[in-house]
């Protein structure tokens, strides 16, 4: 397969958007800790481990997309 700009847009927006919700993700995790709630260690392990891997997930999409999108201009 051919990775065309609309591609290579799809997957810099996917990219952004990964760590737009996952940021947002953080913030009312952190805001939850900071104020005491109780949970199981088990939540707090589990859900950092679902940051680290969706922000990574995320880095990998945006920079395909990048890399796509210089490719396709040096094509066309």
């Amino acid at each position: 397969m051919k990775f065309e700009k609309k591609h290579a847009w799809l997957l810099i927006g996917v990219g952004i958007w990964n760590f737009w919700v996952w940021g947002t993700f953080i913030k009312n995790l952190s805001a939850a800790h900071s104020r005491g709630e109780e949970h199981p260690d088990g939540y707090w392990i589990a859900h950092s481990i679902l940051i680290v891997v969706d922000l990574v997930i995320g880095a990998v999409l945006l920079a395909l997309g990048v890399k796509a999108l210089r490719a396709s201009r040096k094509v066309g």
